[in-house]
């Protein structure tokens, strides 16, 4: 097994400054609503636009991220975050408002991207993703607890995704300015497991459609339905977080102990039952019971999600096209809760949400079950010590010690994880024979004794042959 690496920093913080804004989402649109002239449901839009460029982004790039590197994509994602957020920030006029939304969604989106990919290539891909949704979650809650101590500004939030994405911009010195050298198969080869990862993106995006619609209307049940104060329902989404923060540590610590289907299955059916209490709270003590719960189970659902993407290809593909089709998802949420609570009413559409996640469930845990490849494991070097094979007829060849390396074992896990059947991994293999010291088995003539005698020469033979195979 791989000895524990050390902890890339830089990925976590990247991770941490794009998922921000969709954290952030209910006050994002809450002030929007509160502080230009907009009503309930255009607000809802806005929210709805800036999740749509950012899950645009990874749609578009989740590919291309070792073309141009992912030193400087990260950098140009962090830098669009800074100019939209800070513009739709400082701006008043509706259009820039929009403009500097949907220019930062994309950098968001690009820094999530590059921080996806990144996390799919390490040995551990879910201990990475558990350390950056502890990242976010602790710095939303931190914010949810000072925001509504800024005033009413519309633009207190969204300056506030501008000034993280700034901070996390001299990290992305540290992250590598090409792909890796190992990666030596064409990132334009063909996607392995596609139909799991068809099946997993489409499952995700109805997942996070029913999760946000609930999270983009969460300051209006607090305030309008439940009577709540901003600074009571800000505490509360903080202790939420919070309480999320203790969820994703569990996770974290459990691992892959339980597998993947059970905490996502079982985990999205008890989500489902805190999206009805929460819709139809009427009080302090409802609204804080089915938040506080949710909040609790949602990231642990999402890291043991992302955890399974980034298993299925270890150059991030997935990983980035699930968290895109999960980011448009997210971006539809605001506008589908706006539109359904303004028809149906909070509890009408907390029902609608959760027998959707019920239906949603099966998918994922049947996607979750099918046996992955969660880690790439390091094998130590192996040598094979000089063996003569004498040869009737010519002089004794020497063979040279062969090497195995860690590039070839990760060349050989890419080939494998790429094969149209999981069950017969081998079909793509080609009939080749194994080097040794550049001299092929098969090149060696067999061993013929006149009268098959057994002797030193035969044994000798039978030791060299035994060995290439230990290869």
């Amino acid at each position: 097994m791989s000895a524990r690496t050390t902890t890339p920093w830089p990925l976590v913080a990247l991770f941490t400054a794009g998922y921000l804004a969709a954290y952030l989402l209910p006050t994002t649109v809450g002030r929007l609503d509160a502080g230009l002239p907009l009503s309930a449901t255009q607000a809802g839009a806005i929210g709805s636009v800036l999740l749509l460029s950012s899950a645009s982004a990874g749609f578009l790039l989740a590919s291309r991220v070792d073309r141009f590197g992912p030193r400087r994509l990260a950098r140009a994602g962090l830098l669009l975050a800074v100019a939209g957020y800070g513009t739709a920030a400082l701006s008043t006029a509706l259009p820039l408002v929009v403009a500097g939304a949907v220019l930062g969604g994309f950098g968001s989106g690009t820094a999530t991207t590059v921080a996806a990919t990144g996390i799919a290539g390490r040995p551990d891909p879910h201990r990475v993703t558990t350390l950056g949704l502890l990242g976010v979650s602790a710095l939303a809650g931190a914010l949810y607890l000072t925001i509504p101590h800024l005033g009413p500004a519309h633009g207190v939030p969204l300056a506030a995704i501008a000034v993280t994405a700034l901070l996390v911009l001299p990290l992305t010195g540290r992250l590598p300015a090409r792909a890796p050298a190992t990666r030596t198969v064409p990132s334009a080869g063909p996607l392995p497991y596609r139909r799991s990862g068809l099946l997993l993106a489409a499952a995700m995006l109805f997942w996070s459609l029913a999760q946000n619609s609930l999270w983009g209307v969460s300051g209006r049940i607090g305030l309008t339905q439940a009577g709540l104060g901003e600074v009571t329902v800000g505490a509360v989404f903080a202790v939420g977080l919070g309480a999320g923060l203790l969820g994703v540590v569990s996770a974290g610590v459990l691992g892959p102990r339980l597998g993947r289907a059970l905490p996502i299955g079982l985990g999205t059916v008890l989500i489902a039952g805190c999206i009805a209490v929460s819709a139809a709270a009427s009080d302090l003590t409802s609204f804080a019971t089915g938040e506080i719960a949710w909040n609790t189970l949602y990231p642990v659902v999402l890291s043991y999600v992302i955890g399974l993407a980034a298993s299925m290809d270890r150059r991030g593909r997935w990983a980035v096209l699930v968290g895109s089709a999960s980011s448009l998802g997210t971006a539809c949420g605001p506008l589908t809760g706006s539109l359904l609570s303004a028809r149906a009413g909070y509890p009408a559409m907390g029902l609608v949400l959760a027998a959707g996640l019920l239906i949603v469930a099966v998918p994922l845990a049947l996607v979750a079950r099918c046996p992955r490849r969660s880690q790439v494991v390091e094998i130590p070097v192996v040598e094979i010590p000089v063996v003569e094979i004498p040869v009737p007829g010519t002089a004794a060849v020497e063979v040279a010690a062969a090497r195995v390396t860690r590039a070839d074992v990760a060349d050989m896990a890419d080939l494998l994880a790429e094969s149209p059947s999981a069950e017969d991994p081998f079909t793509r293999l080609p009939d080749v024979g194994i080097p040794v010291a550049g001299i092929p088995l098969d090149a060696v003539p067999a061993q013929r004794e006149p009268y098959g005698t057994a002797g030193a020469r035969h044994a000798g033979a039978t030791t060299a042959v035994s060995g290439a195979e230990g290869l």
